[in-house]
């Protein structure tokens, strides 16, 4: 995984002008950095709702608590992306305990990213939804090619699971059995059931779901249309070390949040 330092090095080289702006914020305190967190998690929960990922009562994104790093906060059961508030958000521990909140969780919500933020200390924020062109993808049980620029941020970075494929992960051991198929990598399909993208920042991994799905998108377009050319192996991994880590997530995410902060102000509450 690219470091800080150099994430920031690479950042700034596509920025004219002030790059002291690239910066994910750093707190002076545990509590600034849960709100941080949480508000990010509501934000992200409520783009994923205005981009048409909700489908009925499926779909969760978790962010590890910064404090109690075997709990995070989660969207509750059966309440819209598009409603969700900072004060909606549950607590969950790694048992499947609710530790603050009144609705209940999901429990595949529960069983997976309990079972990835347990198996990948690495993982901050985990992302889940049943998007329609991920569902399409998935079925197809292929990675995701080297086509376009976009779909390079996943080059030699994701990984096509086949375990549990198209069956509601409830058993708590098949959501480790799932978490063990995921050791490493930012994004992963599942076969016919879709994607998860996972990252050190909520804004990171919500928005490596966003690209991935158009990347999968852009590959059913390009498949449909004939045979599509790859990006030689050389220039998919240079420009997958330009644009495809964490920082480069976050930042990428922040005029989303711009605009969600504008029109749905109601988040913070």
């Amino acid at each position: 995984m690219t470091t800080t330092e150099n994430s920031a090095d690479l950042l700034a080289q596509a920025a004219v002008g002030n790059a002291d702006l690239l910066k994910i914020p750093t707190f002076d305190t545990v509590d600034e950095e849960r709100t941080y967190r949480k508000q990010r998690l509501a934000g992200a929960l409520r783009i994923f709702g205005r981009l048409g990922f909700g489908e009925g009562v499926a779909g969760h994104i978790t962010v590890r608590d910064p404090e109690l790093t075997d709990h995070f906060w989660v969207n509750p059961f059966g309440l819209s992306f598009r409603h969700m508030r900072v004060s909606d958000l549950l607590l969950v521990n790694h048992q499947g305990d609710i530790v603050h909140g009144d609705m209940p969780v999901n429990r595949a919500a529960f069983v997976i990213h309990s079972a990835i933020h347990a198996a990948r200390p690495d993982v901050v924020a985990a992302a889940h939804a049943h998007s329609v062109h991920g569902k399409a993808f998935s079925s197809l049980g292929i990675p995701l090619d080297p086509i376009t620029q976009d779909a390079c941020i996943f080059y030699e970075d994701h990984r096509v699971i086949s375990e549990q494929g198209g069956a509601v992960v409830f058993d708590v051991e098949a959501g480790k059995e799932l978490a063990a198929m995921f050791p490493t990598g930012k994004a992963a399909i599942h076969q016919n059931h879709g994607l998860f993208t996972v990252g050190q920042s909520v804004e990171e991994a919500a928005f490596w779901f966003l690209s991935m799905d158009r990347s999968c998108q852009a590959q059913l377009l390009a498949m449909a249309a004939g045979t599509p050319k790859h990006i030689p192996h050389e220039y998919a991994a240079y420009t997958r070390d330009q644009t495809g880590h964490a920082l480069a997530g976050w930042f990428q995410f922040q005029p989303l949040w711009q605009e969600i902060c504008r029109t749905d102000p109601e988040l913070f509450d």
